[in-house]
Formats: structure tokens, sequence, C-alpha cells
């Protein structure tokens, strides 16, 4: 990891060297990323940064503000917590037998160890597991029907950087926080991955099936932004 003062802010940077031959930058969850050519010298790479320095800072920024706090800091009553993308508060109870449920204020957690921080979260995130299959295997069966395919294989992710994956198998990976998504997020990520079935790119081809499952497909994709560091939470 590197460092470099660009526009009054220290900004952290990755240096991965490449057969590349120009400079590129990238920016996510993780930073800054620069992809170099091995023979650059490291003043021509912090020279192509200055000249980006606005662009660099601005983007950091953006990222940073992104949404973080989907799961609560701590599990305890009325902590915030959200589900299908709205934002509900922690109601949490004794109770002989384990019990999680939502209702519109509310996300109730029933625990025999409860009021226990850990069993309350460990508790939670089975919940939520189960709800992103419940929500989900029927979009994916859908939209699979659409292009006449059967109900494709699905099963949850724990990935930190991306929504779903498919493979060369037909094999659909969702990641288990979609239930937190608002629903029309999800269904998107689930078309998205569904598309791959009949192309596993990101061609015009293939953007032409997604926007054949889910017309308007744009604006949820562009959203879609906005919750993406949960992924990192």
């Amino acid at each position: 990891m590197r460092r470099i003062a660009l526009s009054g802010h220290v900004v952290d940077y990755r240096l991965v060297r490449t057969r590349r031959r120009t400079i590129g930058m990238e920016i996510d969850l993780d930073g800054l990323t620069v992809r170099s050519p091995r023979w650059v010298t490291i003043a021509e790479i912090e020279l192509a940064l200055r000249e980006r320095d606005k662009w660099v800072v601005r983007t950091l920024e953006a990222w940073r503000g992104r949404r973080r706090d989907m799961l609560p800091r701590v599990w305890t009553t009325g902590a915030p917590i959200h589900y299908q993308g709205r934002e509900l508060a922690l109601a949490v109870f004794p109770a002989r037998k384990p019990l999680v449920r939502a209702d519109l204020f509310d996300l109730a957690v029933l625990h025999p160890q409860a009021p226990d921080e850990a069993n309350v979260a460990s508790a939670v995130a089975h919940w939520l597991r189960e709800e992103a299959l419940r929500l989900c295997l029927p979009s994916a069966a859908a939209f699979a029907a659409a292009l006449d395919l059967p109900a494709p294989p699905v099963r949850l992710s724990n990935a930190r950087t991306e929504w779903g994956s498919c493979n060369h198998r037909g094999e659909i990976r969702l990641h288990w926080r979609l239930a937190q998504l608002p629903p029309d997020l999800a269904e998107y990520v689930v078309a998205h991955e569904v598309a791959h079935l009949v192309e596993l790119n990101h061609s015009p081809r293939f953007w032409a099936v997604v926007e054949r499952l889910l017309p308007g497909h744009a604006a949820p994709r562009r959203a879609l932004d906005e919750w993406t560091a949960l992924l990192a939470a």
C-alpha cells in the first residue's frame, strides 16, 4: 500500500504491476487501486494521480458515503436494521423457542438466550438467509421460464464484492443480503444473473436479455450502487 497527498487529502492506494500499456485507476469498496505497466516509474504514476486528483478524491468520498449501516452496531431493542429496503427497529424478547418476524415497524427477535447479542445476531442472520431464498427463488424460476429455461439451481453467497454470480454450469449464487434491499433492486440482481444463463458475458446481447426480462432495468442498476457498501459490512 502506498500513500499520496491529493487536493489536501492523504490517499492510500494499492499499486498492481501488470502487462497493460497504460496506467489505470479503479475505486471500489477496497479504495483506490492503480494498475500500471512494470516500466512506469512511481513518479510518473503519482503525476497521473495528481492530474486526476479531483476525480479520485470525489469518488473516494462518494464510496465512503454509501450505505454501510444495514446491520445494527448493537443487537439490542431499538437498534435499526434494514429489511426489503425499509428501516425497522429491533425488538428483542426472551422466549422458549427462537423466532424472527417482521412487521411494518419492527423486526421482532424472540430467543431463549435473549438479550445475548451474539445469539440475537445469529438468529437474524439465519432468518435473513431464509428470506433471501424465499424472496428470490420464485423470481429466478420466473425469469428462467421467460427464456424457456428450467429453474436454475440457486445457492446463497457471502461474497464481499458482488451481489450475485453465474458460472458456466448454469449455477447461480445470490448474496443473502438481497433480503435487505428494496424489492426492485433484488429483482434486478436476479434478472441479471438469470440473463447470464444465455449470455455469460456483459456484451450488448447480454444487456438486451436483461432488458427483455426486466424492462427499464437501467434505473435499479444505477440505484444498486448506493447499497453496494453493504457487501463489505
